[in-house]
């Protein structure tokens, strides 16, 4: 039965993505009865606003989800690792925005416009899938339900907020320096970003994939239940500051039909269909900078599949990427009385 309000944790509410969630929190009026941010050693007794209110940060340790609802982890994988069974243990639900846990076959890894479902099988801990799967899937997924998705190809162009605040620091400082003929120090990448782009984003596989691209891979196989779907990806790190953006090439098994495309995207409830080229209408990150839904433009019949669909996609990946998607999960988790 729902209850007026919920005790939460934050993990990592430091952190860029944790700030995103309290924000949302407050702005969605999510029903917060208690609240407890919690983060390092070094953040322990430290106050953060939220709702109005003045709530002290304490040290993440498994202790800290005693007597916890729920609780957002936005720590990094080896935090996760570490403590999430630790709150399950004490009746704590963990909604993980890490990749810890997304391929395991215990865990739900879940969009709820797609397959809110899954989480009646949960064992108390939901995983939150790669922002780029997220916001690729907001376009792919009506498509898919219109025409039966068989395989698709993605280039992403993901902001630099993708890796954290000292990421968006070096783009600022680096376009300061081009301003001035500086040369771009750069420690956050491996190449000055700033007027650049760099096709490598996390760690190379011996098949010449990253683990970023291949996270589109097998995590658009378990979300949409198919595991013979192909995928083939190229992530490139852009010198935007926040909202990634995706071209995907889609093959479908029926035929396709333009004008039901676009109407399958416009009903879809994490898409907002932003297609009107002739007048220079198309998604861009600059206009999907916190924003909820995800922009899909540029639609058009594919020239190298049969039955294909080109198409582009962009969206906050602080937000629908990971904050955004994990506030949904709890919503659905634990509604409002």
């Amino acid at each position: 039965m729902a209850r007026k309000a919920y005790r939460v944790g934050i993990v990592g509410a430091t952190g860029a993505v944790g700030q995103e969630i309290l924000s949302l929190l407050d702005k969605r009026s999510f029903p917060v009865e208690t609240l407890r941010p919690l983060a390092s050693a070094r953040s322990a007794g430290k106050k953060i606003s939220f709702s109005g209110k003045k709530w002290e940060i304490a040290e993440t340790t498994p202790n800290a989800f005693d007597g916890l609802d729920f609780a957002i982890f936005s720590a990094g994988a080896s935090v996760s690792r570490a403590l999430a069974a630790e709150a399950v243990k004490r009746g704590c639900i963990v909604i993980d925005n890490s990749s810890a846990f997304r391929m395991e076959t215990s865990v739900p890894l879940v969009v709820p416009e797609i397959n809110a479902d899954a989480l009646a099988a949960h064992n108390g801990i939901i995983a939150n899938p790669n922002c780029s799967t997220a916001i690729a899937l907001m376009g792919i997924y009506p498509l898919h339900k219109a025409f039966g998705l068989k395989r698709f190809f993605a280039a992403t162009y993901q902001a630099v907020s993708g890796t954290g605040a000292a990421a968006m620091q070096e783009l600022e400082t680096q376009t300061r320096a081009w301003t001035t003929g500086d040369p771009p120090a750069h420690t956050v990448y491996p190449h000055p970003i700033a007027f650049n782009l760099i096709p490598h984003v996390d760690t190379f596989l011996e098949t010449g994939y990253t683990k970023e691209e291949m996270k589109m891979f097998d995590e658009s196989r378990k979300i949409l239940n198919n595991n013979k779907l192909r995928v083939s990806t190229t992530c490139v790190r852009v010198p935007v500051f926040r909202a990634h953006s995706i071209a995907i090439n889609a093959e479908f098994e029926q035929p396709i039909d333009l004008a039901a495309a676009r109407d399958a995207i416009a009903a879809f409830p994490g898409a907002e269909l932003c297609d009107d080229p002739a007048n220079k209408i198309y998604p861009m990150p600059f206009f999907y900078s916190g924003k909820e839904k995800c922009g899909v433009g540029r639609l058009r019949a594919d020239t190298a599949f049969d039955n294909g669909i080109s198409f582009w996609v962009c969206g906050d990946q602080l937000w629908k990427g990971a904050a955004l998607n994990a506030i949904q999960i709890a919503e659905i988790l634990f509604p409002k009385s």
